[in-house]
């Protein structure tokens, strides 16, 4: 290895070190696969709806302002529908998280761990 102050560099001819192989492996790259799957396109799907409700506040006030039932209206339901598709999406990902995720990240979580207590003697 090389050295540079106090830093070090790998150079190419080093063997991949634990976690370059982990970040290497299949698993891992589905794992990173399935948890981009859901986050990318649920924030994209979230801006969205966000940026609707702005663009509505901002350029549709009339629109914003229609009544619906005595004196709710579009603008609140809107509002307290941001606070409803934040819990949705986070009761999501849990579940996806559960299901999809936590599972593959135990399995590359045990394989490291008995990788690095092989090194260690």
């Amino acid at each position: 290895m090389s050295t540079t102050g106090s830093a070090r560099t790998r150079d190419q001819t080093d063997p991949p070190t634990l976690y370059e192989r982990v970040q290497a492996g299949e698993d891992f790259q589905t794992l990173r696969s399935r948890y981009r799957g859901f986050a990318f396109p649920m924030t994209a799907a979230f801006l969205a709806w966000y940026l609707l409700f702005v663009l509505c506040s901002s350029y549709a006030p009339d629109f914003m302002g229609t009544k619906l039932v005595g004196n709710i209206n579009v603008a609140i339901v809107f509002g307290l529908l941001q606070f409803v598709s934040t819990f949705l999406i986070a009761w999501l990902y849990s579940r996806h998280a559960n299901r999809e995720l936590d599972p593959l990240a135990g399995e590359l979580k045990a394989r490291v761990e008995r990788e690095i207590a092989r090194e260690r003697s």
